[in-house]
């Protein structure tokens, strides 16, 4: 049973600047909570309990939110908020400087240990639970899981790609994956959910810099591949919102604050008037 989940959070969230200059893209605020705490939500559901989240400079705000909230103020959210908090083990580390996400993977071995574990990206929502989908593959073949999406061709070079088998309806064993390249080899795009077994970390201390001058997770995962190891791919079919880049976060707003029970009535009915005056 996987015990442990790594959030790496220590990106610099240079494409929201100015917003990011002085606070972490993962506290961008998603209707009600910010985007790293549907991460931690999702850890949470999946049923594990120890998750250790690797953030940076200009940071601490994240460890501010996960920590006790003393104020006599009543709120549904913080309460809810708090109760997981009750049943969660949260740990911190700090990366020393930016070198990739490859390298902010190193800094979980400690926490991992001999264990599989996953790992999630703090900047981004699945909805449904992605996690919980991975944890039954790797149950079925013991082996690292990637989650994947199709995107246009022509938008493949601005992420991870992998090539692969299909093995069966939206299972990959992959054949090989790169970060980013410039000529793509599929329209199958790395997203920010793993499975990585502790094996993952003998790659990483080998790796040279790769892409933009970083320690790619990518490129720790394609050695594994051309070893001979089984890594596979899992086309997630559900909604993965980006909070990365504005479009994704604007758009995670506007869907799920109308699905919300508080202000999605009155948010669709904004909208709606909205659009008769622009189409008038």
């Amino acid at each position: 049973m996987i015990r442990k989940a790594v959030i790496p959070a220590a990106g610099l969230g240079t494409r929201f600047l100015p917003i990011t200059k002085a606070q972490p893209k993962e506290m961008l605020p998603v209707v009600h909570k910010p985007v790293i705490q549907y991460v931690v939500e999702e850890v949470y559901s999946s049923g594990i309990k120890e998750i250790l989240v690797i953030t940076g400079k200009q940071k601490r705000a994240i460890e501010d939110h996960f920590d006790r909230y003393n104020a006599s103020n009543e709120n549904n959210y913080v309460d809810e908020l708090e109760e997981i908090l009750e049943n969660l083990d949260i740990f911190f580390i700090r990366q020393k400087e930016q070198k990739g996400l490859g390298d902010a993977v190193r800094y979980a071995e400690a926490f991992v240990e001999d264990d599989p574990f996953v790992l999630l990206l703090g900047d981004n929502i699945t909805i449904p639970n992605c996690t919980g989908i991975l944890m039954s593959i790797f149950e079925e073949f013991r082996a690292p899981v990637i989650a994947i999406e199709e995107v246009p061709i022509e938008r493949a070079k601005d992420h991870g790609i992998i090539k692969g088998e299909k093995i069966r309806d939206s299972v990959y064993r992959i054949e090989d994956m790169f970060e980013k390249p410039e000529e793509p080899v599929s329209n199958l795009a790395i997203i920010g959910r793993y499975i990585l077994t502790s094996e993952v970390f003998d790659y990483l201390k080998e790796l040279k810099s790769g892409y933009g001058g970083e320690i790619q997770l990518t490129d720790a995962l394609r050695n594994m591949v051309l070893d001979g190891k089984e890594v596979y791919a899992y086309l997630y079919h559900g909604r993965r919102f980006d909070i990365g880049n504005k479009q994704d976060w604007l758009k995670a707003n506007i869907e799920l604050g109308l699905e919300d029970e508080e202000v999605g009535k009155a948010l669709k009915g904004w909208l709606v008037g909205f659009m008769k005056k622009e189409l008038m």
